[in-house]
């Protein structure tokens, strides 16, 4: 076990400040009680700071998140920031090719106490988790589209053996993980294979890897019916995995069955780095107000200690992540706060003080 944890902070833009510090203040208190030290340092980037600088990611900062345990992220970009191709400056895409963070994890479950959108009494037992292929997939083309003049523009999507496998085999072990728990253990790849020559490449990876798995139950299904099915029915499903354009649709799409971004955490995982973050953006229109939702934020805090936990064997931070989960579902199931995506008067801080005081 390590004495010290070196955190690499990166806030961001927009509403990402003000989740940012609510994170922290959790993981302040958290480490207070276990006896873990951590060195979090925050260092700029984002949409904002390339207006100010000229740089979206500068070389120190990404140098911070190559030497950290592990790194949190708020949120970045704003929709009026743009580079001369006309997209936004997203900051966290750069850091996902740099650190090869290949498996986009998006776990999402319901909280009682919190009315869920769905009126179907079984979506309270909507848990599922979402794995996005992070670095290849219509993303690859990003900075590498190819213009015909005025008149076409074309990005080229890829699906290797080599990236496919790997996110193939991170789900396939996370459902393991999760069947230990009492989960289904199912994996359902999400393709489009009826269409695309790289779609059906990808469903023959899946099923390949599929066999050295005998333990988990499989299926595939196409992106069209997946998004009505989890509409119809998302308590039926454990582990979904998809390419990276499908994750980014899908992801929003399971965040609304729960109740919005604000209650969606993720991470970004590699084989040496991990970056945790909301699933939600910078939220310009209500940035300064105070009444962003930080769940997603310190759940992403949690399965940051989680990762830690498992990676360098302590169990110290485990111990953390489920005070920090069950201090959450303390606080919304006896109503003591409620965000305001729920019809709630309950702000940033008010929710931030909740948890801290439900830490056990």
């Amino acid at each position: 076990m390590k004495k010290t944890y070196h955190i690499a902070v990166l806030p961001g833009d927009g509403i990402g400040q003000e989740v940012m510090a609510a994170a922290l203040a959790v993981l302040d208190a958290v480490k207070k009680q276990l006896g873990v030290q951590f060195d979090s340092r925050t260092y700029p980037a984002g949409a904002q700071h390339y207006l100010d600088s000229g740089e979206s990611l500068p070389e120190p900062t990404l140098a911070a998140c190559r030497a950290a345990d592990a790194i949190l992220f708020g949120a970045m970009g704003l929709p009026h920031v743009r580079g001369v191709d006309g997209t936004e400056i997203i900051p966290q895409l750069d850091i996902r090719f740099a650190l090869d963070l290949y498996a986009g994890v998006r776990p999402i479950r319901t909280f009682p106490g919190l009315p869920v959108p769905l009126a179907n009494p079984l979506a309270s037992k909507i848990d599922l988790v979402l794995i996005r292929e992070n670095t290849e997939g219509l993303f690859y083309s990003r900075g590498r589209g190819r213009a015909e003049g005025d008149d076409a523009v074309y990005d080229t999507m890829k699906i290797s053996r080599t990236g496919t496998t790997r996110v193939c085999d991170f789900a396939f072990k996370l459902a393991e993980s999760r069947k230990k728990t009492g989960r289904p253990g199912h994996v359902t790849s999400v393709d489009k294979a009826n269409v695309f020559q790289s779609m059906a490449f990808w469903r023959t990876i899946f099923e390949s890897c599929a066999k050295r798995y005998p333990a988990i139950a499989t299926d595939s299904a196409y992106v069209d019916a997946m998004a009505l099915n989890l509409v119809l029915k998302p308590w039926a499903y454990d582990v979904l995995v998809t390419e990276n354009m499908f994750g980014d649709i899908l992801s929003d799409l399971i965040a609304g069955l729960v109740g919005g971004m604000g209650m969606a955490p993720s991470g970004d995982i590699g084989d040496h780095h991990g970056l945790f973050q909301p699933a939600h953006g910078t939220a310009p229109d209500i940035a300064g107000k105070g009444i962003a939702n930080p769940t997603a934020m310190i759940l992403s805090v949690a399965m940051m200690l989680e990762w830690l936990s498992e990676r360098h064997n302590d169990p110290r931070l485990q111990d953390g992540a489920l005070a920090i989960q069950r201090a959450i579902e303390i606080s919304f199931a006896n109503n003591i706060v409620r965000p305001t995506e729920f019809g709630g008067k309950s702000n940033t801080a008010d929710i931030t003080k909740a948890v801290i005081a439900n830490l056990k």
